[in-house]
């Protein structure tokens, strides 16, 4: 405590970043200043009436670090910056930031694409978002290249692929268009994504026009079949008013969660609108928490809005940083339109954390209440927490393997995941003996700290027999139960009678789940074997590709039919592939045809 008196009295006068760490040395709140010496001491004044947070984040720090700056504005752009960077316990945050999309608009290349993302740089490029849905914006993806045919290749060839032949694709690869006009598309493509879509249709009306008037026709029906698409997409839009160009955020609280919602209002319509849950908000008032929420999405979204409705006033310094920083009126409508687009944004955030309630409570009957009823219903010593289950899948001996699926609390752990590939019954089907040798080889080492809670074997009592004679000869004595497939009974150990589980409730369909996720990654394994093995068979006789070219191109392209319709450019592009290698592989695949 006196290093930090004294660090404090060595305070600059001026305006900065400060970074409060923890006795490890860990970051655990980053804040910005006007003045740092003022709002730095203010967390360490007895007199000062410090909410719960604030008093429990003090109580921790050991340490302190400032960072002066030229300007306010400054100073915000990197506490941005740093919040991102550290992610501080005890401040307001985005949940899963890291995770959230983009689309991106490579406006460095020559002929632009537009790519989901979720990793922004600064290439050239221009990005838009971040979205919270990853389904919503692969739609979102998937109706831009439906209405702007741009290319979607990461690589040119010359010859033109088949998103051109089903006018998905404008084929600037095969110089089917030159950059001025494909720059067109591009361009009216950024316009849409603005959610400016009026101005968009006036462009290609306008274009569509010049097409026809110098005989064009092609150019022009193509032009009207993007117009019309772009005309179904607006007409769902609501129309508001004439706002201009708006952000209207709305806030919301339900058992302690925070939802922040922002309704994009562009040329007086509804164009879109986005939804953030926020983490460390629950002890801060809702003026804080906007402010904070602002200063976390738009350090990460591009605003093309002229003003951002606030669904509660700001204080003044925080209100007039913002402004400058952002370029934006920030104000609190009192009434009219623009506060109804406020009160829908905050009603839609309400419906928003009311639903996720909901979601959680399902999610949680289905995974920690699933694992409390099987525990009833089998009996079990303890809940079982950590569950593993084993499958076999071959096709008549042939490429024999083994799966082996982990569930955590009910729900899938894909990092413990494990496959074997069986020896002992290679060429003769024998699902016993497979089962055995899998279940000797996870278990009869195994120190039984690292036991599951509940061994799972895909089938009935021969499987579950197999298994138990290696695990009890191993001397675990972890419960381990067969599931059925015919009609879905448990059997368990010493039990000549299986257990029916009732059809309604969780702790079956948990049992299910497990079985048919372990059953899905026997076989995906399976199918790889059998495509390299296939892959192997069909090249062995081409000259020139060897095991190592083999695997590369398998790991290219996945599949030999992929091989076959590549180029002898893209072949000879693959990583240990060469011209001659490709050329011979080309020649192999023609004689093939003939």
């Amino acid at each position: 405590m006196e290093i930090l008196q004294e660090k404090l009295k060595t305070l600059p006068d001026s305006a900065g970043v400060y970074l409060m760490k923890d006795s490890r040395g860990k970051i655990i709140y980053v804040g910005k200043a006007v003045v740092l010496k003022n709002r730095v001491r203010q967390y360490f004044q007895a007199n000062k009436n410090h909410g719960a947070k604030v008093k429990a984040m003090v109580a921790k720090i050991a340490d302190f670090e400032t960072i002066v700056t030229a300007s306010e504005v400054e100073a915000l752009i990197l506490e941005c910056n740093l919040i991102k960077k550290y992610r501080p316990r005890y401040n307001i945050s985005l949940k899963d930031d890291k995770s959230y999309p983009y689309l991106k608009l490579t406006l460095a290349e020559d002929f632009p694409r537009i790519v989901l993302t979720r990793r922004v740089v600064h290439d050239g490029s221009r990005y838009f978002g971040p979205y919270t849905s990853g389904l919503a914006v692969k739609e979102t993806l998937l109706l831009l290249q439906k209405i702007f045919p741009l290319r979607t290749c990461r690589t040119f060839s010359k010859r033109p692929c088949l998103e051109f032949h089903i006018k998905r694709c404008l084929a600037p690869c095969a110089e089917k268009i030159s950059r001025e006009n494909y720059m067109q598309f591009v361009n009216a493509a950024e316009k849409f994504l603005e959610g400016r879509t009026a101005q968009v249709e006036r462009e290609i009306s306008n274009q569509m026009t010049e097409a026809a008037e110098k005989l064009n026709f092609e150019a022009a029906a193509r032009l009207r079949d993007i117009l019309t698409a772009i005309r179904k997409v607006t007409e769902k839009q609501k129309i508001v008013t004439d706002t201009g160009d708006v952000d209207a955020i709305g806030l919301a609280r339900l058992d302690g969660e925070t939802c922040a919602q922002i309704f994009f209002v562009r040329e007086g319509k509804v164009t879109g609108r986005e939804s953030f849950l926020l983490s460390g908000a629950t002890d801060e008032d809702d003026a804080q928490t906007v402010t904070e929420f602002i200063k976390q999405y738009y350090s990460r979204a591009q605003i093309s809005a002229a003003e951002i409705l606030l669904p509660v006033a700001l204080a003044q310094d925080d209100l007039k940083i913002l402004s400058k920083w952002l370029g934006a009126k920030l104000i609190e409508p009192k009434r009219g339109v623009k506060r109804s687009l406020v009160e829908m944004a905050t009603q839609n955030a309400e419906k928003f954390l009311a639903e996720e309630s909901a979601r959680r409570q399902i999610k949680n009957a289905q995974t920690i209440g699933a694992v409390e009823e099987l525990k009833k219903f089998l009996n079990l010593p303890r809940i079982p927490r950590r569950m593993e289950c084993f499958d076999i899948s071959h096709i008549q001996g042939a490429e024999t393997v083994a799966s082996m699926v982990v569930f955590e609390n009910g729900s899938p752990d894909k990092k413990s995941y494990r496959r074997y590939k069986i020896h002992s019954t290679e060429g003769k089907p024998d699902d016993f003996l497979s089962m055995r040798e899998v279940i000797c080889r996870r278990y009869e080492k195994i120190p039984e700290e690292s036991l599951p809670d509940l061994i799972v074997i895909d089938g009935g009592i021969g499987q579950l027999n197999s298994a138990l004679e290696i695990i009890r000869g191993a001397g675990h004595k972890v419960p381990v139960v067969g599931l059925a497939k015919q009609f879905e009974l448990i059997f368990v150990e010493g039990t000549p009678v299986p257990i029916e589980l009732p059809h309604d409730s969780q702790a079956l369909k948990l049992m299910q789940r497990i079985r048919d996720e372990a059953h899905r990654f026997a076989i995906t394994y399976h199918r790889k074997l059998r495509r390299t093995r296939n892959l192997k068979s069909e090249l062995d006789s081409v000259s020139g590709i060897g095991a190592k070219r083999r695997a590369a191109l398998f790991e290219k392209f996945g599949t030999l039919t992929k091989i076959k319709s590549a180029t002898v450019e893209e072949l000879a592009a693959v990583p240990s592939m060469n011209k001659t290698a490709a050329e011979a592989l080309g020649k192999f695949f023609e004689a093939q045809e003939k």
